[in-house]
């Protein structure tokens, strides 16, 4: 009995030891890394970790060099015993200055960009957490490949190589963010996602539509919220929670914001709470003087009044206030099967439209009152993943997606005591079931479906401000209109060689919308429209990487945007003195686009990179004089209008160069700088061209740093171009308002530059505190067609706690 029990004791601690299972985790985020490579040259043994970041060492006990490696990170070697004293737990450090990375953007996978021809700005966790940005529309514009429009400080509309609105396309955690009322104006939506809750940002630049359909024409931008982490099998419990506070001084910005994780072996949950609140913005004191604002209206019992300003570089009204929130869950039953589910919730307060506020009508302001309702954002998402080596498939992700969209224009003259109010609500479902197969030979499938539905309800009411009276106003869309999107697409990998790839994909998407037209306000010559749209988009691109410091690249692809019910069925006044009516005859716009590119590290210390593109769009959707009924003008909200509607009646071309360099020194400091220029043209009703909307004056960053151990500073500065007269777009030369005035008193877009700085200081292992001044030199300065001047000399102060 007692040799036995003494048999049985060993028999146990070899098991035990046949088992050993290793984590591992991201160094910054605490995220388990899959597919990490683990291996040894001799003897001979390899493994790689599975969804949860763990693998079994059991081969690899008593060896002395056990090597991990995985794009986009630094490659580890550690012997047994080393990995046995950190208690099997590795915690790997993303490299900082290499051409292998993972993205995950470009076809819905994991991904080496070394596979990957399109350009792609990645923002990292480790970045977005020093940048600290306000919006997630200041945090896209960080890239420093980005430029972001404002028309108010609670907005932020991004422009990607010549194109923005509804031409670029936004998706979080996977689902398409773009609706049917995204529109061709400036659009906000961008700020319902929280920067705070946002791990890791990704742009991809040029057509998106064979992966993600319709509106991907300029680029994609990803963004990819924190995930709950699971505990090591070893621990009960994983407890991790981080409390942030901030404040800026330009608009009084106070922040907070609070997450936690309980994670356990199988099941993990992630909340994250943030609430901002901003005062009137103030601007800087050198620049422009058309900038200021000597007077804005105040509201009493008697009506309105004219009141001066007391410091006319305060943006007044220009503040608001926003919570976001989101609680996430993962569940994962063994290592094949992972399902996430998670809720975004976003909601502000009413938001001034400055660009508005500001507009004169002679001698007069022209608004009472101009602003946004609150503008709400929820979603419901839940994310399912298999892994299973079979002849279909190796991994599979299935997304359900509901989200719920509001928001509402409130606007009234001076002097009235109408106000009129429209509300839009939204409605979007959708389905994309999305596989990944690959093959020894190095061939790679990414195929999958996608359904889109969108119900749109609108309501229109004027109210009497003085008596509190009702009554029914025209809706800016068709109440009750729908939308329905879907697609089938695939996309293939080839390596030609060891050093070359081909990728090539297609994708069929058929759109359909139907809207009834109210003719209670406007005698329409039609009662309801149903429009059937199908588009064929492709990509093809070949990647060619010398040696590990080089990689060049070349691609052809097309993008389209389908018309949405904003296009067919909107009324609303454009500009001041302009209506947009219905136009039921729209037809999709396409976009073909060649880019090549490079980039080559030398040294381990230089990072080149370079992009060149050329974009044609054709048919496209653009706002021309139009006739309803043979009348060229209507009455609108009181006002004799010219008829306007969106026609496929123009083509438009866009080029432009992207160049990136980055130096890293051993001491601690490196430097790095972004540069963009485009130049595009649209084509006019009568035939010429204009210098097109949306493509942005040059612009760039650069950033010298010094990063050693618990302290990190960055000086940097940001630039901009100028748009003289004679180059501004023909849309934007009437808006005089926005812009400073040359010396021939025409509108012109100034250019500027910034200097700034931040630093960042570990206090304990816990605390960090974060501190910067931003536009040092309080520059007066707008982003090109903004309506609100950008922030002046900006103090900001940070600390965050990390348990």
């Amino acid at each position: 009995m007692y040799r036995f029990y003494i048999l049985a004791f060993f028999n146990t601690i070899t098991l035990f030891a046949s088992a050993q299972t290793l984590q591992v985790r991201d160094k910054q985020t605490h995220q388990p890394l899959e597919l990490v490579t683990v291996f040894s040259q001799a003897p001979q043994v390899n493994t790689i970790t599975n969804m949860k970041g763990q693998c079994d060492l059991s081969e690899f006990e008593g060896l002395n060099s056990i090597i991990f490696r995985l794009i986009g990170y630094e490659t580890v070697e550690l012997s047994y015993d080393e990995l046995q004293q950190a208690a099997f737990k590795l915690y790997m450090e993303q490299t900082e200055l290499s051409l292998d990375e993972v993205v995950v953007s470009a076809t819905k996978w994991k991904q080496g960009r070394r596979e990957t021809p399109a350009k792609i700005s990645v923002l990292k966790p480790k970045e977005v957490n020093f940048l600290n940005p306000q919006t997630a529309a200041d945090l896209v514009e960080m890239t420093g490949d980005v430029y972001v429009q404002k028309s108010q400080m609670g907005g932020g509309s991004p422009m990607i190589r010549g194109f923005a609105t509804n031409r670029v396309l936004i998706a979080v955690d996977g689902v398409r963010m773009n609706n049917a009322i995204f529109r061709s104006g400036n659009i906000q939506n961008i700020i319902s996602l929280d920067p705070f809750a946002t791990n890791r940002a990704e742009v991809i630049f040029g057509p998106g539509s064979v992966i993600y359909g319709s509106d991907a024409i300029g680029g994609v931008m990803g963004f990819y919220t924190f995930e709950p982490i699971l505990s090591h099998e070893n621990e009960k419990q994983l407890v991790k929670t981080n409390a942030i506070t901030r404040y800026s001084s330009a608009n009084h910005e106070k922040t907070g914001h609070l997450d936690l994780n309980l994670g356990y072996n199988k099941l993990a949950s992630f909340t994250s709470i943030s609430y901002s609140d901003f005062d009137d913005l103030k601007m800087g004191s050198n620049g422009p003087d058309d900038y200021l604002r000597p007077e804005y209206i105040k509201r009493t019992n008697d009506g309105d009044i004219i009141v001066a300003n007391n410091n006319d570089r305060v943006q007044t009204p220009s503040g608001y206030n926003q919570l976001n929130l989101m609680q996430k869950f993962k569940y994962m039953p063994n290592e094949r099967w992972l399902v996430n589910y998670g809720f975004h919730y976003s909601h502000s307060s009413d938001v001034p439209r400055y660009d508005r506020l500001i507009m004169y009508s002679g001698d007069e302001l022209k608004y009472g009152d101009w602003y946004y309702g609150p503008q709400k954002w929820r979603m419901n998402n839940l994310n399912i993943q298999h892994s299973a080596s079979n002849q279909y498939f190796d991994h599979l992700q299935l997304i359900i997606a509901h989200q719920y969209f509001e928001e509402s224009r409130h606007n009234r003259k001076i002097y009235k005591d109408d106000i009129t109010r429209r509300t839009e609500k939204v409605n979007a479902f959708s389905i994309n079931l999305d596989f990944e197969k690959h093959w020894d030979s190095g061939h790679k499938l990414f195929y999958g479906s996608e359904l889109i539905t969108n119900k749109i309800g609108s309501e229109g009411l004027e109210e009497n401000l003085s008596d509190g009276t009702t009554s029914t106003a025209s809706t800016r869309y068709p109440d009750g209109s729908t939308w329905l999107s879907a697609a089938l697409y695939c996309n293939y990998l080839m390596h030609m060689s060891e050093k070359t790839n081909v990728q090539a994909g297609l994708r069929y998407n058929t759109v359909h919308l139907d809207a009834e037209f109210d003719n209670s306000f406007y005698d329409f010559p039609f009662t309801g429209t149903s429009v059937d749209n199908g588009a064929l988009t492709g990509s093809l691109g070949i990647v060619h990487n010398p040696n590990n410091n080089w990689q060049l690249s070349s691609s052809l692809s097309t993008g389209f945007r389908a018309p949405n019910i904003d296009d067919v069925g909107k009324v609303f006044d454009s500009e001041p003195g302009a209506v947009v009516v219905p136009n039921p005859n729209l037809k999709p716009e396409y976009a073909i686009n060649g880019e090549i590119g490079a980039a080559v590290v030398v040294a381990k210390k230089w990072k080149l990179d370079v992009a060149a593109y050329y974009t044609h769009l054709t048919n496209a959707m653009v706002r021309r004089d139009y006739q309803l009924n043979n009348a060229d003008s209507i009455m609108y909200d009181h006002e004799l209008s010219q008829v306007q509607a969106i026609q496929n009646a123009a083509k438009a071309y866009v080029y432009g160069l992207q160049l990136g360099v980055e130096y890293k020194w051993k001491s601690g400091i490196s430097a790095s700088s972004r540069f963009n220029y485009q130049k595009g043209e649209e084509e006019l009703e009568d035939g010429t061209y204009s210098p097109l909307r949306h493509a942005a004056p040059w612009f760039g960053n650069t950033h010298v740093s010094y990063e050693k151990q618990k302290i990190k500073v960055d000086i940097y500065a940001h630039y901009n171009g100028e748009i003289s007269f004679s180059n501004m777009p023909e849309s934007e030369a009437g808006k005089d308002y926005l812009y400073a005035k040359d010396a021939n008193g025409n509108p012109y877009s100034p250019g500027w530059t910034t200097l700034n700085i931040k630093a960042q200081y570990a206090l304990k292992q816990y605390a960090t505190i974060t501190a910067g001044i931003e536009n040092i030199t309080d520059e007066r300065y707008k982003t090109y067609s903004s309506g609100i001047a950008a922030p002046g000399r900006n103090f900001i102060l940070s600390l965050k706690v990390a348990l």
